[in-house]
């Protein structure tokens, strides 16, 4: 069938046609250019990156799909009327990390401070109930001002919609903060909601009350990066996961821990090929770990022997140095570390301590991470601070953590493992799968001399020689309870170890444990020690 010609007349709307739709466009791409270079310049001599460059950075190149990108706040009043900028704010969308489905958001300084209005939440909470219905996780690239202040209790309410749905995707999706500017009041209640913190030095900082309304309380005077810098949260507060001298450093690790993370709860780890060989000896872990026990030696040198190719990712590096919370992968497949550090404080639980690894071993078994524990503990700190302090609470949630965790869990002794420490760091007696040890392990109430101070006190005290009265009871106390193989003769350890063998035997009972089922009880939820 012949196609009819086209007359002049058709040709010509036809153009007009084309020329229409490219103006259309035109204003679409004028939306993505952002606010004026002026704009742009001042955020890059802050130090700071633009909402799409740091996009661009966390996600596969080309991978970014925008949505509501003409979006425009309808606020009318106190100048608003003559500023209706498109984004409102703040840039939503999805792309991919290494492949994998990532959902984003980031405030865009340049355009109100990044400040949160009725439409800047309205995107925030599609994209985020966009995360959750999609099984993927969600970040935010935070840069904002609070809430706007000429919208009123809309922008409140706005915060509110986000408080919630960062509680109901809790556990569902993991949800990522990445703190690159300025978070203020209620708005610094949603990274604290989330499963990881990151900030920058210098140009991020979250608190509260700000340095002014500090000042005009208290009197104390202070800036805002001793109030709520990268370091204050990292090191003091532990509000902080990790924290970075630059952005680009940071998003780079962004990425990074997305690698180890399922998508979902109902998802495992993904799993990597490696040439790290399974069953490769490490003979240099009879060295690094001293058999004398009052010796110290790093925790992380030990890690680096057991991991595929020395990698591993810590979490809250510079909070409670003395337990380490790492994630890293063992054959391939990601775990979870929780260990005593023997060089902080001699690697003793205290609240803090408690309170970092029991958050993590929750984290671990919400995205079906296996636990491994590695224990040298000389037992809980003891001190008015620490009892005042709450440590039977906050020891408690540690031990709650462990007991509610359903993944599979590994518990090898290296050395020391006293008292209630050595419970609470997952032991058989509170669901650990396997227990190994190596054959430098002391398992006991308490250390030797202390336990003979206790039981043989009288003796000791009426003895003509009470020192050596109290060195024949002490070897006889090692000897009887305290020996390396005690706890296997009784079943609360299975097997012990070769030091160099160790990776090999972790490596094949994490293959054995893959498939590990536990069905959680039938509940609403538990009351955990809060």
């Amino acid at each position: 069938m012949a196609v009819p010609e086209r007359t002049a007349d058709e040709n010509a709307l036809d153009t007009d046609s084309r020329g229409r739709v490219a103006e259309l466009l035109a204003i679409k791409s004028q939306a993505s250019d952002g606010p004026s270079a002026r704009a742009t310049e001042a955020q890059h001599a802050k130090g700071k990156l633009t909402a799409r460059e740091r996009i661009d950075l966390l996600l596969d190149e080309g991978s970014f799909n925008e949505v509501e990108q003409l979006r425009r706040h309808r606020a009318s009043g106190f100048g608003l009327e003559h500023r209706r900028p498109h984004t409102d704010g703040v840039v939503t969308g999805w792309g991919t990390v290494e492949g994998r489905t990532v959902f984003v958001y980031a405030h865009d300084f340049r355009i109100f401070g990044g400040a949160l209005g009725e439409a800047h939440a309205t995107k925030i909470h599609k994209i985020m109930d966009m995360a959750l219905s999609a099984g993927a996780p969600v970040v935010s690239l935070n840069d904002g001002a609070g809430a706007r202040i000429q919208e009123g209790v809309l922008a409140l309410a706005g915060y509110g919609g986000i408080f919630q749905r960062n509680t109901k995707a809790s556990g569902v999706i993991p949800q990522i903060s990445v703190m690159l500017g300025p978070c203020a009041g209620g708005a610094a209640y949603s990274p604290a909601l989330t499963d990881f913190v990151f900030m920058v030095r210098d140009t991020s900082q979250m608190f509260i009350t700000g340095p002014d309304v500090v000042r005009a309380v208290t009197g104390e005077k202070i800036t805002q990066d001793g109030l709520g810098g990268a370091d204050v949260h990292a090191e003091k507060s532990g509000v902080a996961h990790f924290a970075y001298d630059d952005e680009r450093a940071c998003l780079a690790d962004v990425r990074y821990l997305l690698s180890l993370l399922p998508a979902n709860h109902l998802e495992h780890p993904p799993s990597r090929m490696t040439t790290d060989p399974a069953d490769r000896r490490s003979e240099a872990l009879l060295d690094l770990v001293p058999a004398n026990g009052r010796l110290p030696y790093d925790m992380r040198s030990v890690i680096e022997e057991l991991v595929d190719d020395g990698e591993y990712l810590e979490v809250h590096e510079l909070w409670a140095t003395n337990v380490l919370c790492a994630l890293a992968r063992v054959g391939g497949g990601t775990v979870g570390i929780v260990a005593n550090q023997p060089l902080a404080y001699a690697g003793v639980l205290d609240a803090r301590a408690s309170e970092k690894a029991a958050a993590f071993v929750q984290m671990c078994d919400s995205f079906n991470i296996p636990l491994l524990t590695l224990v040298d503990v000389p037992g809980f700190l003891p001190g008015v601070d620490q009892e005042h302090g709450g440590i039977i609470r906050h020891g408690a949630k540690l031990l709650y953590a462990y007991c509610n965790a359903t993944v599979p869990r590994i518990q090898l002794i290296l050395r020391k493992a006293y008292g209630g420490a050595y419970i609470v760091m997952d032991s058989r007696s509170i669901g650990s799968d396997l227990s190994y040890a190596w054959p430098t392990n002391e398992i006991a109430v308490m250390g030797a001399e202390g336990a003979a101070n206790v039981i043989f006190r009288k003796q000791i005290a009426d003895a003509e020689d009470p020192e050596g009265v109290r060195a024949r009871v002490v070897k006889e106390y090692k000897a009887e309870l305290m020996h390396p193989y005690y706890a296997a003769e009784r079943g609360l350890v299975d097997d012990v170890i070769d030091p160099a063998g160790t990776r090999g035997v972790l490596v094949r009972a994490l293959a054995m444990l893959r498939t590990k089922h536990a069905e959680p009880p039938s509940r609403k939820h538990g009351n955990p020690p809060m």
